[in-house]
């Protein structure tokens, strides 16, 4: 049976303490479709259509990024497939690209190393081509697409499909704003080293084509913090961007898709990065150890267990305060002994207005052993009774 006991009021107090009659309101973008995150909690800030699959023009290219990363330095253990000092060959295919470009043509042999300053800083279609044949199993982009669409599968972008490298309109193509995040997210996350590249505001790659050289996002030179991470923009889709700023010790991640003109994205993505920065901190609640609760233990040597933050407790919450908060603690209850200390055994469920539920999990705070026969007979006593508390009840009901 699920239990459901209310926290600790004073676990919350300073949030009631402090609470303004409004909390933090909802952003109100022009983006046909967007997402926020803030990265350091997981907190979802906005969502708008962010599950609908849409063309994700060269944003696309975090994809491929990400591939190209896990090859050199793959996180499983395995050798690496591919060198930042490895040189690749440009196909007539590659070459054929229009658009934002490095110029390469098949007379070009380069290091995976411009390759990918190629991507991130010049939006390069050619040089998203040249590495999709390079870690294609067959040679081919639409080798490397399929390769892309099962890899984004497994890490968990459901709304994603790829038929090339680099965002070019192809049907099928899709990607959700929310998986745009979450790429976002693994990219930051998983290849550190490999992130300052993003921050990177200019590559002139041979010097002979002065027209592209600068890092299209706009943010980068606004002192915000922002430090990534890849436009986007094709008739189909509008003016996209996929962003993340620090503040302190704070990160926020954003998607934005469906703007008119390079200025309206340029303004929106500002204003995101403003918003989310100022309308939410981070608090500090709890610490690692501290007791939420007790849960009711099963055939125990003791009938009760104490539940206990596994982690430091820090919630996102608007900086105006919040108007209502609320929190429960959940588990599958009596809990059957025997019980190991340190097991997870519930949850802390957090409720703050205007935000997605925080669910916290909890473990025991000490080992409980199964009982001998007393306990097993006050725990068949304690059943009768609720059996025949039960039937009165019923009993009166009918009457």
């Amino acid at each position: 049976m699920i239990r459901h006991i209310a926290a600790p009021f004073a676990l919350f107090a300073l949030f009631i303490a402090s609470a303004a009659p409004v909390g933090a309101q909802t952003f109100d973008t022009r983006a046909s479709a967007a997402y926020v995150l803030d990265h350091s909690t997981g907190v979802v800030l906005l969502a708008k259509n962010a599950d609908d699959p849409l063309p994700p023009a060269s944003m696309l290219k975090l994809m491929t990024l990400y591939m190209a990363f896990e090859a050199i330095n793959p996180l499983n253990g395995q050798d690496p497939f591919l060198t930042v000092d490895d040189v690749l060959p440009v196909s007539q295919h590659c070459m054929d690209y229009t658009g934002s470009t490095m110029f390469l043509d098949t007379t070009d042999r380069v290091r995976v190393d411009d390759l990918l300053r190629g991507i991130i800083v010049l939006s390069g279609n050619d040089a998203s081509c040249v590495i999709a044949e390079g870690l294609s199993r067959n040679g081919t982009e639409a080798g490397f697409a399929q390769q892309m669409t099962v890899r984004a599968q497994q890490l968990g972008m459901l709304n994603s499909s790829f038929a090339n490298s680099n965002g070019w309109p192809a049907a099928g193509q899709r990607m959700s704003m929310r998986d745009l995040g979450l790429l976002a997210n693994r990219l930051i996350t998983d290849y550190p080293t490999f992130y300052p590249l993003f921050a990177e505001q200019e590559f002139d790659y041979d010097g002979e084509h002065p027209a592209n050289t600068r890092n299209r996002n706009p943010l980068l030179s606004l002192g915000i913090g922002a430090d990534g991470l890849k436009t986007g923009h094709t008739i189909e889709a509008g003016y996209g961007l996929v962003g993340s700023a620090k503040q302190g010790d704070r990160r926020i991640i954003f998607v934005v898709t469906g703007h008119e003109t390079v200025q309206e994205r340029a303004e929106e993505a500002e204003r995101i990065v403003n918003w989310a920065f100022r309308q939410f901190t981070q608090r500090d609640i709890a610490r690692s150890g501290t007791r939420i609760a007790q849960a009711e233990v099963w055939r125990g040597e003791q009938p009760l267990v104490g539940l206990l933050l596994q982690e430091d407790l820090s919630l996102l919450v608007p900086t105006s305060g919040g108007s209502e908060i609320s929190a429960e603690v959940v588990y599958n209850g009596p809990i059957e002994a025997p019980i190991a200390q340190g097991d997870t055994i519930a949850e802390l469920v957090i409720h703050l207005e205007n935000l997605p539920e925080t669910r916290v999990p909890l473990v025991a705070d000490a080992s409980v052993a199964s009982g001998g026969f007393s306990s097993r007979l006050r725990t068949a006593a304690g059943v009768l009774i609720e059996r025949i508390n039960a039937t009165d009840s019923d009993a009166v009901e009918a009457e």
